[in-house]
């Protein structure tokens, strides 16, 4: 089987769930969000996953991606990477849309404006570049798509949030990391990127079948 990068958005928080911009504050996972992480685990470790042996599992540092990872069974091999931290919102941090659209920046749009006090899209795309590197390093992959690529068929797991996990796509796919904008990603949502034809591509987007009974 190719190398497979499987990314895992975290849980539901109470700042996800009313849409306030969450970066670096440390919110913990509610419980519905805890429910979700199990039922993530309840999934890979059932066929065609198996519990997902030998692969890498690296994670934000950040609770509601460690818990997540640990609560979805691999918390024991989890390797923590700063780099995979979500985008720092500077001073919209905490904030929804809505309100920054209301009182400070009207038609505001992150992908296109940016956040004041925080990190530009481009650094955080620049992280995101980090992590593939190092996932190339790690398993012997070139870091440009040829036919040989397939010599490592090590798995990848990431645990991080849902900002990143966009750009990092979008990074994976050699677009701009404003691309990341186009890719919808549910909390506890199981993603899949991988290879077509020698080319980098995505398998499965936004899988959230297992938290039906959730």
């Amino acid at each position: 089987m190719p190398a497979r990068i499987v990314l895992v958005r975290h849980g539901e928080t109470s700042w996800s769930a009313t849409g306030r911009h969450t970066g670096r504050t440390d919110v913990p996972l509610t419980e519905e969000g805890r429910a979700m992480a199990r039922a993530l685990g309840t999934r890979l470790a059932a066929a065609p996953w198996n519990g997902l042996p030998g692969a890498t599992v690296l994670t934000s540092p950040l609770s509601r991606a460690r818990e997540t990872c640990e609560l979805a069974g691999l918390g024991d091999r989890a390797i923590e990477r700063p780099e995979l931290m979500e985008w720092d919102y500077g001073r919209y941090e905490g904030r929804t849309g809505e309100d920054i659209r209301a009182t400070d920046e009207p038609g505001w749009l992150i992908w296109r404006d940016g956040v004041p006090g925080g990190e530009k899209l481009s650094e955080v795309g620049a992280r995101a570049d980090g992590i593939i590197a190092e996932i190339h390093d790690l398993h012997g992959i070139p870091h440009a798509a040829t036919t040989t690529m397939h010599s490592a068929d090590h798995d990848v797991v990431v645990f991080a949030h849902g900002h990143l996990l966009r750009i990092l796509t979008a990074r994976w796919l050699g677009l701009p990391p404003e691309y990341a904008q186009r890719f919808k990603l549910g909390p506890a949502s199981l993603s899949v990127l991988s290879w077509e034809y020698g080319l980098p591509a995505v398998e499965i987007w936004n899988d959230h079948g297992h938290l039906a009974r959730v």
